[in-house]
């Protein structure tokens, strides 16, 4: 650990910048520059292939380093139900970062996938279509808008999170669940139930493999999307947020015929809602989450909307 910045550069002097440390594989690490409202930026993410304390080593090692820290591979707060749930060991992990700020993305997914859902429905007719969310506590925002726009709805939280075939179809079943499990999985390692390191590479089938066959779009995390997803996609459509050129192909070796992103392109890859709620934070000046309103401000002044990919 001693070495865990061998080879690190920091930003060009007049640059911000963002730094997204990962639980997840290091496979997937990129470093951009990119211009946001006339302000240079380095937008850099750094997996840890699944490995804690090389993550809190990071948070440590940056801390005061950078402007701004994305958590990757994993949530500190949910936001549900116009709750928030905060947890345990993650927040153990960014317990170093004491300079600089640390944005998980669960602000922006309640506002700028809020706002997304609204903004495809005059493509997709979320009345027409049939949705699977693989999880959707920790995309609350999302469900929500989505079930306001009457989509025909499977949350898998309970099918996939606790491998129990119990979907639920329902935004008011949803908001039950998460009132009633919440408390106790935010005391638990994230990594029980969502995949991190090497698991973000593999797919795993169960009694889950039906609603992907169900489903014309399955909506939510990259990652999670992936785990649970069967060889056949045959005319499906993906919504989610972050994306490599890995991951595209993934899409369209098992036949994806359209992927949506919530997040919009920046040089190579569309990066994931904590880097860009770093980003925006950043930019403020603040050291601390924005307000909703202060996001969708941001988004609009940039100009953010869904990039949509016919494969």
């Amino acid at each position: 650990m001693t070495d865990i910045l061998q080879g690190w550069q920091p930003a060009p002097a007049g640059h911000k910048h963002v730094v997204s440390v990962s639980l997840g594989s290091s496979a997937r690490n990129a470093r951009e520059e990119v211009t946001v409202l006339g302000q240079p930026f380095i937008i850099e993410r750094l997996g840890t292939d699944g490995d804690p304390k090389k993550m809190a080593a990071l948070f440590q090692a940056l801390d005061g380093k950078v402007d701004a820290f994305g958590l990757g591979g994993a949530d500190l707060y949910v936001i549900a139900d116009d709750r928030r749930y905060t947890f345990r060991n993650v927040r153990a992990l960014v317990k170093n970062a004491v300079k600089t700020p640390v944005l998980d993305g669960s602000g922006l997914k309640n506002t700028l996938e809020r706002d997304a859902i609204a903004q495809l429905d005059p493509i997709l007719n979320w009345r027409t279509q049939k949705v699977l969310m693989v999880s959707a506590v920790d995309r609350f925002g999302m469900a929500e808008a989505l079930a306001e726009h009457h989509a025909d709805i499977v949350f898998g939280d309970i099918v996939f999170g606790l491998n129990l075939d119990r979907p639920l179809r329902s935004i008011t079943s949803l908001r039950r669940v998460a009132r009633l499990v919440l408390p106790v999985i935010t005391q638990l390692p994230q990594d029980w139930f969502y995949p991190t390191g090497a698991k973000q590479e593999s797919s795993v089938q169960g009694s889950g493999t039906k609603y992907y066959a169900w489903a014309d779009v399955i909506a939510g995390d990259t990652h999670y999307a992936k785990r649970y997803a069967p060889q056949d996609l045959t005319g499906k459509t993906i919504l989610t947020q972050t994306i490599t050129a890995a991951d595209r192909d993934w899409m369209k070796a098992r036949g994806v015929r359209r992927l949506i992103t919530t997040t919009p392109r920046m040089g190579s890859r569309n990066f994931a809602t904590n880097v860009l709620e770093a980003m925006f934070v950043a930019l403020s000046g603040k050291r601390e989450a924005l307000s909703g309103p202060e996001y969708l401000e941001f988004i609009r002044q940039v100009g953010f909307r869904p990039e949509v990919n016919e494969l």
